[in-house]
């Protein structure tokens, strides 16, 4: 069994759903950071959403700030989602780090 360190990115998050990771097939992940940036001049509300459950939901991040979504380890089976969404058009950037097992 591989175990790779990996990190994964996705920018202008909006009011659409936006899928920033899945799990590959065979694969189990241990997502072991995750930060979302607010890249706008106002403050942002955002969603975020791991294999259907939320970890953060309607929560306030400044113009210019970050939030450190983890406060531990979360295990990911095979097909397992994260999905982040915000309040406001194109405004976050988020940044996954996970240690992938095939």
């Amino acid at each position: 069994m591989a175990n790779t360190f990996k990190n994964y990115t996705d920018t202008g998050i909006g009011t659409s759903a936006s899928t920033s990771y899945t799990v590959a097939t065979s694969t189990t992940a241990v997502m072991i950071g995750m930060t979302v940036a607010n890249v706008t001049a106002s403050q942002i509300k955002i969603d975020v959403q791991c294999a259907n459950a939320y970890l953060v939901k309607g929560a306030a991040i400044p113009s210019g700030g970050a939030l450190s979504v983890l406060d531990g380890k979360i295990i990911l089976e095979t097909a397992d989602t994260v999905v982040v969404t915000s309040d406001t058009a194109s405004s976050a950037d988020v940044i996954i780090s996970v240690l992938e097992q095939t």
